[in-house]
Order: C-alpha cells, then structure tokens, then sequence
C-alpha cells in the first residue's frame, strides 16, 4: 500500500513541475527588459561637476505591446521624456532623465522606477557613484582605515 501511495504522490509532484515549466515558457503579454538596471559613475570630483544627461533604454520582449504608463525619479532626478506610444514586441524606447549633483563628497544612489503593463510590474534603473573633493581618498579606500588586520 505504501508503495502505491508514494508513486502516485510521485507521479503527482512530477506533473506538477512540468506544468510549471510549460506554463513558464508560455508566458505571454509584454515585457519591458532594460538594457541595463544599474549605472556606476565611479568617482566624481567637486570641481568637475556638470548636469548629467541620460537615456535609459529598455525593448519590449514580450509577444504583446508594452505601454509605458508613469516614470518617477528620486532625490531632484528629473524625468525629461519617455516613449509614449505603445512599443511593439522587439521594439525599443527610452526614458530620458537629467540630475544635479552637489558639489560636497557623498555617496550617489539615485533611481528611476518605470511602471508598464509588463506582468512583473515596476522595473528600478539604478545610479550609483561617488563625489569626493580633488585630491581626497574616497569613501571606499577609507573602509578599512583604522582597522588593526587580523592574521
């Protein structure tokens, strides 16, 4: 009886997981796949800074048109335009954005989120980087000073 039992509970768990996979690569609707999520600017100095001015580029993968509905950016990141009209499968747009930075050493986190009828929901770009005054060490080259090494 044990024996039947399992393989029935067996033969049940396995067509669960290939339904599960057929389904997966079924999947149908629009999908918005950024060219990239994350931009470093490494290290930027305070007597150097000017406006920054970006695309950010991203091409429907999916089998349905994607529509680009809202963009918001943080921390003053202005959002300049997106691509407006419904962007057929294969197809790019682009959000352009534009952003300030002060002029004192810190740390950049910046991110631009792009809500879409893509079924996964918002995407997140990201822009990361470092102001530091000429001739400074930066954040990074500072994280361990202090710190006796242990051997």
């Amino acid at each position: 009886m044990k024996t039947s039992v399992s393989g029935i509970l067996a033969i049940f768990i396995l067509s669960l997981f290939f339904a599960g996979a057929v389904s997966a690569d079924d999947r149908k609707g629009s999908q918005l796949k950024l060219k990239q999520d994350i931009v470093n600017l490494g290290v930027l100095y305070t007597d150097e800074l000017e406006p920054h001015k970006m695309d950010i580029e991203f091409t429907n993968e999916g089998n349905e048109p994607l529509i680009i509905s809202f963009v918001r950016g943080c921390c003053g990141t202005r959002i300049k335009e997106w691509t407006k009209e419904p962007i057929m499968p294969g197809e790019s747009g682009k959000v352009e954005i534009e952003f300030r930075l002060a002029p004192r050493p810190h740390r950049i986190s910046r991110t631009v989120t792009i809500m879409s009828n893509d079924p996964d929901g918002l995407k997140v770009f990201r822009i990361r980087g470092e102001v530091a005054e000429p001739g400074e060490s930066t954040f990074g080259e500072k994280i361990n000073e202090g710190v006796p090494r242990v051997r």
